[in-house]
């Protein structure tokens, strides 16, 4: 027996962090490489598909480089201490070497066969680093011990941006705070250089950046201010140096990069720019505004066609040579904090949470990309410190994904300024268009909201509840719209208020079945009846408020569960109207299955997150899993799947029909899964590399034409010949071969029956109805001619074309098999006279 594969957790590819490490073209400029938190990925750059998705390092990967001497090779450096040699093509690690510390930043260069450059911490000091060279041996195996270091610069800053090889790796420039420091390899000469001792008007002076001309004896550097200066020839002499300055960016610069050529140069900041600035003159420069937030990283395809911009909202920006804008790669937005919680679309499966600022993103986890964005707070986003502007905080979705509900918030002292939104999904545009906006809804912030929406109603029942730290919560319903100027025919309106003892309303949920509505008020849950909004019971677990409830489901459903912030988890019986079970568990995270009965509850405790699955009917949990992540998990969803999944053993039934997703604070998105890595890739991106590794020529065009037509020949063969296996099963085509062939009679009369067996009729008749047709003539076309007979049973015979496809046995008539079982019968023997 094979033992059943063990439950991980997984950082998804997607919701992994692009920004730990600068992306790199492959030498082709066909693919684009990068890290993506525990993992690198490989992007198709001519459709952005994940190619490659290859995973071995234990910890965040913070660098990417071709091997300069092989380039289908890859370099990857992790913060696990390792340095992996991939052949990214195919995916397969090659070696890796341990270097042991912690590796920040990874440098390759053509100069050096045998060795790479890392950033590592300083032995024995805190917040001090080192650039060391990393000898990586040519010894045989896979995992190679390279302790062979040897310290190149001391004191550098620990960003990779900070660090940079000069013309053909003849010097290295390192740039922290206010100091510029050149390093020259074959005169082992170290010079160094301040800016705030020039002759400068006041600003912050600091370098954030730095980048070496690949011709000429050039030093590019960006600076907090947002001015970049040019460091010339004669910065090799310790007090002979010029430099001159470009400065269009208003706040720092985050990174530069020359062209290929070394005739212009790229810089980008907070400011969502691409700055190209030709002939390295402050008169010449372009731009390609708009790129939606700042710019992290630029690189640049070694053929110079090509340009790419990794920004802080997880996306990747392609860009031509000519400064237009090509293709974007959107990773899971990270968004600063995410207010909306994480919400399933019913209608696509999709995630949805905060994206944008003030925008919505709906991102598809199978196919690991976003589906689209919508702009719910619709207004521009000011990137200034300090000033308060428009969030969104909270959405839900119908049950059927038909209406979604948003709140938007301007937090102030004193009087927030709230907006509630409800939109309706046009199926014509495919997108939800705003229905209802409703101005301060309640007069304190909302804290949570559901819908309650039946399948098997309609929308005059669809209801939303919304709660407040106003102490009430509040009933909305769909009412026609009287005003004959209104663009739409229906909109929402405010049906009941409740409140109970003056407490806040923090959470609120609705039974399975619609009929139940709980809130909790701070430490009380209530339980109202949703059609005349009568109390009907309370419950209550001091000490503590309730932090989450939902109602059980299916074979569950009389149960009402809550978790209380003083580390309670409680479960209610609704018929009894008492308290079922309690559990002493600190619970951050409530959330229930929607196609089981299963609850997943996640808790933080000794600064580590654990897992506990259980049904409400038993207080036993069927799955834990501690030290689920070191992360504090703030949000989870499970998203259904799209079928059900093999469990491979009983304890992960819970899995069959949901997966289970989770948000860390540190916006990591992870889930649990048995599967590896290449069977989470789809076969469509595992073949995609391959085809496109074919050149783009006419003949390549042609030649993929013959190809698919072939291949749909092969497919339209194979099901014949599927066809003819099933046929060679009639009873025809067995009393034809199996027959002696001296006693066969004549093909006249063979062969229609044999045509007749593998015709497909017009109707829809069954082998049986045939049969009974057959019965029901008359002896006295029993006594007709052979051929007539033939002819009338090929116009009644009718095969079902179930039946040709093998579902169904193909059966001849009585009359046929009656005549075949005379002919076998018949002595021929007279023949051997002649």
């Amino acid at each position: 027996m094979v033992a059943p594969a063990a439950l991980r957790v997984v950082r998804c590819g997607g919701g992994g962090r692009l920004c730990g490490a600068r992306p790199v073209f492959s030498a082709d400029a066909k693919y684009l490489l990068c890290g993506s938190g525990d993992f690198v990925k490989m992007y198709s750059l001519a459709t952005g598909e994940t190619l490659r998705l290859m995973g071995g390092h234990a910890d965040l990967v913070t660098g990417v480089q071709l091997n300069p001497h092989n380039h289908m090779q890859l370099y990857s450096s992790s913060l696990d201490g390792r340095i992996k040699l991939w052949d990214f093509m195919d995916g397969i690690p090659i070696k890796t070497f341990t270097v042991g510390s912690k590796l920040l930043a990874l440098y390759a260069l053509a100069s050096c066969e045998d060795s790479v450059f890392v950033i590592v911490p300083k032995n024995g000091e805190r917040d001090t680093f080192q650039l060391v060279s990393v000898k990586l041996t040519k010894a045989a195996g896979q995992d190679i011990e390279a302790k062979d270091l040897s310290v190149v610069l001391d004191d550098v800053d620990v960003s990779p941006k900070c660090i940079a090889f000069g013309r053909e790796g003849e010097y290295v420039a390192s740039v922290k705070d206010v100091n510029l420091q050149v390093y020259f390899f074959k005169r082992k000469q170290l010079n160094k250089f301040s800016v705030s001792v020039m002759k400068t008007k006041g600003g912050n002076h600091n370098f954030t950046c730095v980048v070496c001309h690949p011709t000429e004896d050039c030093i590019a550097t960006g600076h907090a201010d947002g001015k970049i200066r040019l460091w010339y020839v004669n910065f090799h002499h310790k007090r002979e140096y010029t430099f001159s300055t470009l400065h269009w960016h208003h706040d720092v610069v985050l990174d530069l990069a020359f062209s290929m050529e070394g005739t212009s140069l790229l810089s980008g900041g907070i400011e969502s720019v691409l700055v190209l600035w030709q002939n390295l003159s402050d008169r010449q420069k372009d731009f390609l505004p708009r790129l939606g937030s700042a710019v992290e990283y630029i690189s640049v395809s070694p053929d110079g066609t090509l340009c790419c911009t990794l920004h802080t909202d997880n996306r990747i920006s392609i860009i031509n040579s000519n400064l237009r804008f090509s293709r974007s790669i959107q990773g899971l937005i990270k968004s600063r904090d995410v207010k909306t919680g994480l919400v399933v679309d019913p209608r696509t499966k999709a995630l949805v949470l905060n994206g944008e600022p003030g925008h919505l993103q709906f991102y598809c986890l199978q196919s690991d990309q976003q589906l689209f964005s919508l702009d719910i707070v619709q207004q521009q986003y000011i990137h200034q410190a300090d000033l308060k502007q428009v969030d969104l905080v909270k959405v839900a979705f119908s049950a059927q994904g038909k209406w979604l509900a948003t709140v938007e918030e301007r937090e102030e002292e004193t009087d927030p300024e709230l907006q509630l939104k409800l939109w309706f999904y046009d199926e014509e545009t495919q997108s939800f268009k705003l229905n209802t906006r409703i101005n301060t809804p309640h007069d304190d912030q909302i804290t949570d909201m559901c819908f309650r929406d039946m399948d098997e109603m309609e929308d005059d029942s669809l209801i939303l509840v919304t709660t407040g730290r106003d102490c009430v919560f509040k009933v909305w319903v769909i009412v026609e719209d009287t005003d004959p100027e209104a663009q739409q025919s229906v909109s929402w309106s405010c049906d009941f208020v409740g409140s109970y003892h003056n407490y806040q309303a923090t959470n609120c949920c609705f039974s399975e079945d619609g009929s139940l509505l709980a809130v909790s008020f701070e430490g009380t849950v209530t339980v109202w009846d949703s059609v005349t909004w009568d109390l009907k019971c309370t419950f209550c677990h001091p000490p503590g408020k309730i932090r989450n409830i939902c109602f059980g489901r299916l074979t569950c459903s009389k149960y009402l569960i809550g978790a209380t912030d003083h580390g309670f988890l409680c479960c209610w019986n609704l018929l009894s109207c008492a308290l079922e079970w309690s559990a002493h568990l600190n619970i951050l995270v409530l959330q229930p299955d929607p196609l089981s009965e299963h609850i997943a509850a996640v808790s933080w405790l000794s600064k580590e997150s654990s897992l506990f699955v259980f049904k409400p009917n038993e207080p036993r949990p069927i799955y834990i899993q501690r030290n689920l992540c070191k992360e504090k998990i703030q949000l989870a969803a499970f998203v259904p799947r799209d079928e059900p999944e093999t469990a491979g053993s009983e304890k992960y039934l819970w899995l069959r029909r949901s997966q289970l997703f989770f948000l860390t604070d540190t916006q990591e998105l992870m889930t649990l899964s048995t599967r590896s890595l290449e069977e989470r890739l789809t076969p469509s991106s595992k073949q995609l590399a391959v085809e496109e590794s074919l050149p783009v020529t006419p003949f390549s065009l042609l030649l993929g034409k013959h190809r698919r037509q072939q291949s749909q020949e092969d497919i339209d063969l194979g099901k014949l010949i599927v066809h003819n296996k099933q046929e060679q099963d009639s009873p025809a085509v067995k009393e034809l071969l199996h027959t002696p062939a001296h006693v066969l009679p004549s093909a006249s009369f063979l062969c229609p029956i044999f045509i007749k067996s593998l015709l497909i009729s017009k109707e829809n008749k069954s082998a049986e109805e045939v049969a009974d047709e057959v019965e029901m003539e008359s002896e006295k076309a029993e006594d007709d001619s052979d051929e007539e007979r033939d002819v009338t049973e090929m116009e009644q015979e009718d095969t079902s074309p179930s039946e040709l496809l093998g579902e169904m046995t193909c059966k001849l008539s009585k009359y046929q098999e009656k005549e075949l079982r005379k002919i076998r019968k018949m002595d021929y023997s007279w023949i051997s006279a002649f």
